[in-house]
């Protein structure tokens, strides 16, 4: 036993850590810049008052910048829950970059688990002055065992296909088929875990779970207020610690599943926002040391994220609280792998400028995560843009917006994108280049044409406009949108038939393309059948029927359904399309009936792929973005079966031997196996 430490506590690990062979807690806070903290611990249900305050004085619970005490389990008092008082600089230039104030109760970064009092007050974090009562607190208890039941990670291959999901949006309709009381909850996600079998996908990708401010009216979760705890508004287990047993429940049987458990991750801002925002936490802990900060009185929060703040990752201290939360996830919560949110902030440097990105090496070397899958969103709000080989994680899967744009505008039949979608469904070498110098793979390109940012499928193919005029959300409303094309009908309100008949047969194109495609697919959830979020492209504040996921539509979508179930069965199926190298030499591309050539009015293609090195059969592709009907000739020598076709709506998979010459409808895509 270390004295030292039994006496003083240890500045590491941060955040509160249960001691078993002294039956005590350890608590360490990092704070560069506070002049003065007091520990304060709550009973449950008695948050009022602090039933024990301990004052941390700076000459025996300090070790350079971490501020740190050790508890006795019976010196508690019957606490359970606990927060900060900290103190610091105030007053003119440099200090007004500073939050400090000693009235204000906040919540520790390193919280494993966030409660709300019932008289919990934005308002009064928005305010200077005493929050006591009305503050988020952490628990103190994490040492309870979880039965794991031999839970291993699961990692896929070729057969990756990420799901996009919300995981309140998933369940949280009545019509889900969920019960009652799990509706909208991780446990929720387990009772649909069968469906997501049956469609076929491989691997969840969850928006945000982390603990999120209840008040702030942000469905989405993209304003995270601690990067530990998982969102209490995600369980049915209300009881202390209920969030946590209830997520690793729900990730322990998606494993038993077969299905790889990915989390959003927001690690370039906070909820905290600019100088109106509440102060809950990093800011009055160490607002200098947290964000991005210029030498402006009136708003000094640099804001790279759209959100009001920016982290300031280039910290050391910052860095070390992302390590930290990263490896909790995977040591203790068992995910396997994370999407970041705006990743590109990571190349920020203190002043905002783009410089090197300390952070990538860190996770590169961490044990923790050698087998984990990244995945980036590689821009940030700012405006810088780092798709491809320019992105510092050169290992890293990132989601492709080329692949996203060029197919859309390919298949809204623009002039000009025939080439540009060959080069996307080969694997966008263009950006991940194959080259001896860079060899990289296709699969880190994240080939996706919808995510919970911008139209659903079915209103990629239904609107013209945005349409965000609902509950009070009037953003942006009426404006065009991004490559879409409502097919000649705005709407989804007395739509002609032949314009519905459309709108489907190019969802069943976009979903062909996309499982067609070398590189990792993505799904939006509910885009297999077709849900709507009735014209709105930034529902990000609307918890409702607008983004609850309407199961009604899983019937009267049932033919879509199928198309798609069938579609991700045949990719899985067909090892040669989704590669770790680029399909090279197995590949030929062609014109209807001759050699290719991209001209700029060019709406048609072939192309071969080669099974021969995967013991599989070869496939012919015959794509028809043309508003009128197209002759093809087969360029390869065989015998061939159509087996897929979306001009017609029954099934993916329509047997039949094809003939030499193949009339293929306007805005149509036909896949032949060969059988000889």
């Amino acid at each position: 036993m270390n004295l030292w430490y039994s006496k003083e506590g240890a500045p590491h690990p941060l955040g509160v850590s249960f001691i078993p062979d002294e039956e005590a807690y350890n608590f360490a806070l990092y704070s560069k810049n506070a002049s003065a903290i007091d520990l304060l611990l709550y009973r449950e249900n008695e948050y009022d008052e602090p039933v024990v305050t301990i004052h941390l004085d700076p000459l025996k619970n300090k070790s350079q910048r971490i501020w740190h005490c050790r508890v006795k389990k019976s010196e508690l008092q019957g606490a359970a829950f606990y927060g900060y008082r900290v103190d610091g600089p105030h007053g003119p230039e440099p200090d007004y970059l500073h939050q400090f104030d000693p009235e204000k109760i906040l919540l520790d970064p390193y919280a494993k688990e966030v409660i709300f009092p019932p008289a919990f007050s934005r308002e009064a974090a928005e305010e200077s002055g005493s929050n006591a009562g009305k503050a988020p607190l952490g628990m103190i208890s994490t040492e309870e065992y979880f039965d794991w039941q031999d839970d291993k990670p699961v990692r896929h291959a070729h057969d990756l296909i990420i799901y996009e999901m919300h995981v309140k949006g998933f369940t949280k309709n009545p019509n889900s088929g969920v019960s009652k009381e799990k509706q909208g909850t991780f446990a929720g996600i387990i009772e649909k875990i069968p469906y997501l079998k049956e469609l076929g996908i491989t691997a969840v990708e969850l928006m945000p779970v982390h603990q999120f401010d209840p008040t702030e009216k942000n469905y989405w979760g993209y304003m995270p207020l601690n990067f530990f705890a998982p969102n209490h508004a995600y369980t049915s287990d209300t009881t202390t610690g209920g969030a946590i047993r209830e997520f690793k429940t729900m990730v322990r049987e998606l494993h038993k599943a077969g299905l790889e458990v990915i989390l959003d991750v927001v690690f370039n801002h906070t909820s905290e926002g600019d100088i109106a925002g509440p102060v809950y936490s990093f800011k009055g802990i160490d607002n200098a040391t947290y964000y991005l900060m210029q030498d402006h009185a009136e708003n000094p929060y640099l804001n790279y994220s759209g959100t009001g703040n920016t982290l300031r990752t280039d910290h050391p201290a910052v860095q070390q609280l992302i390590m930290d939360s990263l490896r909790y996830w995977v040591k203790e919560m068992h995910v396997d792998g994370f999407r970041f949110d705006l990743a590109s902030v990571f190349s920020r440097k203190t002043d905002g400028t783009i410089g090197s990105s300390p952070i990538f090496d860190q996770i590169a070397a961490e044990p923790y995560l050698s087998n984990v899958r990244l995945i980036a969103e590689p821009w940030d709000a700012g405006g810088l843009y780092q798709l491809g080989r320019a992105f510092p994680g050169i290992s890293w899967y990132q989601w492709n917006g080329g692949f996203r744009d060029d197919i859309r505008r390919f298949v809204r039949s623009e002039a000009g994108f025939a080439a540009k979608a060959v080069q996307r469904i080969y694997g966008s070498d263009d950006l991940f280049p194959d080259d001896p110098f860079n060899a990289y793979h296709p699969y880190q390109s994240i080939n996706y044409l919808t995510s919970h940012d911008g139209f659903t499928l079915y209103d990629q193919v239904s609107y013209n406009r945005k349409h965000n005029f609902a509950n009070g959300q009037n953003n942006q409303d009426g404006h065009e949108y991004n490559y879409s094309w409502n097919c000649g009908w705005e709407g989804d309100g007395n739509v002609p038939c032949d314009v519905l008949r459309l709108r489907k047969r190019q969802t069943r194109n976009f979903f062909t393309l996309l499982m067609l495609s070398n590189g990792t697919p993505m799904v939006l959830s509910g885009d297999e059948f077709l849900n709507t979020q009735r014209g709105n492209n930034n529902p990000y504040n609307q918890d409702n029927e607008t983004t609850w996921i309407d199961w009604h539509r899983r019937e009267e979508m049932s033919l879509h359904f199928d198309f798609v179930k069938t579609l991700i069965a045949f990719r899985k199926r067909h090892t040669a399309i989704a590669r770790s190298r680029f399909w090279r030499e197995d590949v030929k591309w062609f014109g209807c009936s001759g050699n290719i050539s991209f001209d700029h009015e060019l709406r048609c293609f072939a192309w071969f792929l080669s099974g021969k090195k995967f013991n599989e059969t070869d496939l012919y592709v015959m794509v028809n973005m043309n508003w009128e009907s197209q002759k093809f000739k087969f360029m390869e020598q065989g015998s061939w079966k159509r087996v897929i076709d979306t001009s017609i709506e029954t099934t993916a998979e329509s047997a039949g031997q094809a003939e030499d010459l193949i009339i293929l409808d306007a805005r149509s895509v036909a896949v032949f196996e060969k059988t000889n």
